[in-house]
């Protein structure tokens, strides 16, 4: 059986894309991933998604919206995708872990996810109290709370400097002495009053219960760079303890992209390229959400590239019929 639509990913963009393509009647399948509702799901109470005055939690939010795409005729599947045949761009090929579908086209919104510090089990308990990777999502929450940004790039900056709106004090770790960011990014950070640079530490542990209190730093050239209990550890390095409310990290992104490589244009930094906003090198493959945008990253625009996406895949499959 050929399926006249495909979305591949359940976050705010698939899902939008699931709710305008099943109004459609195009009769989408989507196919939710090994993380069902994307980065979302880790998150708490959002503050700035439009139509919800008091706010709503991440993973209502993404429960309201699977539901809204399923009444409209939306199959929402809890399988995962584990390779693409796109060489026929008139019968795409998406193999999950239970079968082989064929279809006319298809939509990728398969996100990015936040890169972590690689700490192991103990880094999942701390995801979304205390520890996350977006400070225009979650900063609102630290008002008046001590936090910890991770990274010394332009992003970094970026998160440090917003999240003084809220916070009594910013640190900023950076493993080596010197920023990567701009010139002009790092002056706005050193200048400001509430943030402290923290040079040549890498965060190696999280502690508190049930929230996240404190951090391990151990310094990357076993010389000290902050203030605290420090301590030497087996391996000669100076080990200190860092009290927070809350760890951002801001080391990037790495967008789901992979399985698609063989066949979807991306750019440099491995997210999609897209042709006029939502269109793949692929006439039939389109692209909705942080994929392909490293830019915003939040739910608001990811819905409204997935709304766009399903228009125009609408669009193709009707051009295509007559």
């Amino acid at each position: 059986m050929k399926h006249p639509l495909l979305i591949i990913g359940s976050g705010p963009a698939g899902l939008t894309a699931g709710i305008y393509a099943a109004r459609a009647e195009l009769s989408p399948i989507i196919f939710e991933g090994r993380s069902p509702g994307g980065q979302l799901m880790g998150t708490t109470e959002i503050e700035n998604f439009p139509g919800f005055s008091k706010g709503i939690m991440g993973p209502e939010l993404i429960h309201q919206m699977r539901e809204q795409a399923k009444r409209f005729g939306a199959d929402v599947r809890m399988e995962t995708v584990e390779s693409v045949d796109f060489s026929d761009p008139d019968n795409l090929k998406v193999t999950t872990n239970k079968e082989t579908y064929q279809a006319s086209s298809v939509i990728l919104a398969t996100g990015a996810s936040a890169r972590w510090l690689d700490l192991g089990k103990g880094e999942e308990k701390y995801w979304g109290r205390g520890y996350t990777a977006c400070a225009t999502c979650d900063g609102a929450f630290f008002k008046d709370k001590v936090v910890a940004v991770v990274g010394g790039g332009d992003s970094a900056c970026e998160e440090a400097h917003f999240l003084t709106r809220f916070a009594s004090k910013v640190y900023m770790i950076l493993r080596r002495d010197e920023f990567r960011a701009s010139k002009p990014m790092e002056k706005r950070v050193k200048e400001h009053e509430k943030i402290e640079i923290i040079y040549n530490k890498s965060v190696t542990g999280l502690s508190g219960d049930p929230l996240l209190q404190s951090i391990e730093l151990t310094d990357t050239r076993t010389a000290p760079s902050v203030k605290g209990d420090e301590s030497q550890s087996d391996s000669g390095s100076l080990v200190s303890t860092l009290k927070v409310d809350g760890l951002f990290m801001a080391i990037g992104h790495n967008p789901n992209t992979e399985i698609f490589a063989d066949f979807i244009e991306r750019q440099p930094n491995k997210y999609f390229t897209v042709h006029e906003e939502v269109k793949s090198n692929i006439p039939s493959v389109f692209i909705a959400g942080d994929c392909s945008d490293w830019r915003y990253r939040q739910a608001i625009t990811a819905a409204g590239f997935g709304c766009m996406a399903a228009l125009e895949a609408e669009r193709f499959l009707s051009e295509k019929e007559n």
